[in-house]
């Protein structure tokens, strides 16, 4: 069989790398890749939203026995939809699902009707309104665009001048395009955060490994906001008792409500969760693979993602055993200077030997006149598993060494928190 993958970043290739173990896929194609991923797959110039060349691709490549769809925004505008209405088998939710991660007013409405613990939030369609309630809003609070931004469309603010320029950037200038027509104020909580990726058919839901991500762009959690610098699994605070409780509490929970708003979700449901003094919250719901959590998860599957894929698209995900590795996973993102604000591409990459089984999932590289150069701002994530955290992170930072390019940086901590 063969498999098409659609999207081109770090979780892509992860995705990629775990399908090509599965001895019932004889080729993987990727729309489009990047210069990882097509050292496993034959990846074509195709953007993730260019619909129509994707269905022609499809239609003209008949041994295509399913297609994954990766990022968010084509499950949002419903790629999974036309690709099942022309009769093809697809991953990932449709689009009336995939709404739970394309508008944060549905999902905080979705967890405020049905009891699933969040922060408390305002909602605004207006920018008058909104105005009128950062002049007398108690801070720090936090400030985000409903739609789907890069997962930049958060903003923390301490002061009442801080939320007015979120405000004014969303809103007026809008920063994030059409996602800022409508944004949420939530209270701000505190907390260590934790990412539960879940499969689910609609009716059964098999959590994965936890994991946690470290966002910010510097050492000790210092600086802008990114899409990730590192992450590692398992979690070290989210124990089994916890998980059971978020499982009875949280998870199963959102997967009935989006069933019984005829929303079935079928696909990955990530839960981003903060530990609070008060109990687990929800911080936000994305109706795909993570960022890159999915480069520490995928790599302790032990089962086959392939036969995974095709019984949450059957229904039958409970008579599909699911086994985990007991080693941990740990990954550290190898970021182009600047990011995450401007940085330049086309800069060469130098990859000297690393270790056998260190996988380097690229997230943002191209090749160009023969040579492998940057592409992005995140541009590879060295993974390492070992017998636990600290011997998989020793892995992966010995390995950091072994990969060069001007002006690249990475965070020294990835596995330290707790």
């Amino acid at each position: 069989m063969s498999v098409l993958v659609i999207g081109g970043g770090g979780r892509e290739h992860a995705i990629c790398h775990t399908l090509a173990k599965s001895p019932k896929v004889d080729k993987i194609y990727c729309l489009p890749g990047n210069a990882g991923i097509a050292q496993i797959a034959e990846c074509h110039p195709i953007g993730a939203m260019d619909f129509d060349r994707i269905l022609a691709f499809v239609a003209d490549h008949p041994d295509i026995d399913l297609t994954v769809v990766a990022p968010d925004d084509p499950l949002a505008a419903g790629l999974v939809d036309l690709l099942q209405e022309r009769g093809y088998r697809a991953f990932g939710p449709r689009a009336a699902a995939a709404i739970i991660e394309a508008s944060k007013a549905f999902s905080k409405a979705l967890m405020r009707k049905y009891g699933i613990p969040t922060a408390d939030y305002r909602e605004f369609g207006d920018y008058a309104s909104l105005c009128a309630y950062l002049e007398t809003a108690e801070y720090p609070l936090v400030v985000k665009a409903d739609g789907l931004a890069l997962g930049k469309g958060v903003v923390i603010c301490q002061t009442r001048e801080e939320g007015l320029q979120a405000a004014r950037d969303m809103m007026v200038d809008k920063k994030f395009a059409s996602a800022g027509n409508k944004v949420i104020v939530e209270e701000f909580m505190v907390g260590p955060e934790v990412s539960v990726l879940c499969f689910t058919d609609g009716k059964t839901v098999v959590p994965m490994v936890a994991s946690q991500d470290h966002k910010r762009a510097f050492d000790n959690d210092q600086g802008l906001n990114t899409g990730g610098m590192g992450t590692f699994a398992p979690s070290k605070i989210y124990t089994p008792q916890l998980a059971a409780q978020v499982y009875d509490t949280i998870i199963v929970p959102t997967v009935e409500a989006m069933r019984s708003e005829g929303r079935e979700f079928r696909g990955v449901l990530y839960f981003g969760l903060m530990l609070t003094d008060k109990g687990v919250r929800v911080l936000e719901y994305n109706a795909r693979f993570g960022d890159p959590e999915t480069q520490v998860v995928l790599p302790l599957l032990e089962s086959d993602l392939y036969d995974i894929f095709q019984a949450v698209i059957d229904g039958t995900l409970d008579r599909c055993p699911i086994r985990w590795s007991d080693d941990a996973c740990v990954c550290v993102i190898l970021a182009s200077g600047g990011y995450p604000q401007s940085y330049r591409k086309g800069v060469p990459i130098e990859i000297g030997q690393t270790d056998a089984d260190i996988m380097l999932f690229h997230a943002g590289t191209a090749m160009q006149d023969g040579k492998l150069v940057t592409s992005g701002g995140r541009v590879i994530g060295v993974t390492a598993r070992g017998k636990d955290i600290d011997a998989a992170r020793d892995k992966a930072y010995r390995n950091v060494q072994n990969v060069r390019f001007d002006g690249m940086f990475y965070r020294s901590d990835i596995g330290i928190k707790r």
